[in-house]
């Protein structure tokens, strides 16, 4: 199931205080030269078990994007590829290849900021979480802190112009 939302509604100040870690590191891809995309992901209990930012130019590496070198070290923490009842936090709308590695990994919830019009699959492009025939369908829920990560996106990417 996915729902955007506005800014704030519906989301909890441990929601907010984990998607502010997510931009947090999103400015620090953005300050590496890296698509400024940031992810915290949490365990059961809420507790933060990994968090990344965008690396693929500096690893060479398309895969090195933030939710999946964000799932990479949880997996690796939790001693486990399925990271039941974790959620992860995200400052851009995840792309296909991301999505589909929540699917893998079994994520219970993802939380995103910007929706990405281009690549977005949890309703921008396509919404992989509406998908019946796979395993898995975690909740999905967008726009917290939206304008914020939209900003940082705008201003990487007009820097670049």
């Amino acid at each position: 199931m996915s729902r955007l939302t506005d800014q704030g509604a519906g989301f909890s100040a441990q929601d907010r205080r984990h998607m502010a870690r997510a931009l947090a590191l999103a400015r620090r891809a953005a300050a590496a030269g890296e698509v400024p995309v940031g992810a915290v992901l949490t365990g059961p209990g809420g507790q933060v078990i990994a968090e990344a930012f965008n690396r693929p130019i500096a690893r060479g590496d398309p895969t090195a994007h933030a939710e999946v070198l964000c799932l990479r070290s949880g997996a690796r923490a939790l001693g486990n590829y399925r990271l039941t009842g974790c959620t992860l936090y995200v400052s851009l709308e995840p792309c296909p290849m991301c999505a589909g590695a929540v699917v893998w990994a079994r994520l219970e919830r993802v939380v995103f900021a910007a929706p990405d019009p281009k690549a977005g699959a949890y309703g921008s492009a396509l919404d992989l979480a509406q998908v019946a025939g796979l395993n898995h369908r975690p909740l999905v829920e967008g726009g917290l802190m939206a304008e914020e990560a939209a900003a940082i996106l705008q201003k990487f990417f007009a820097a670049r112009r």
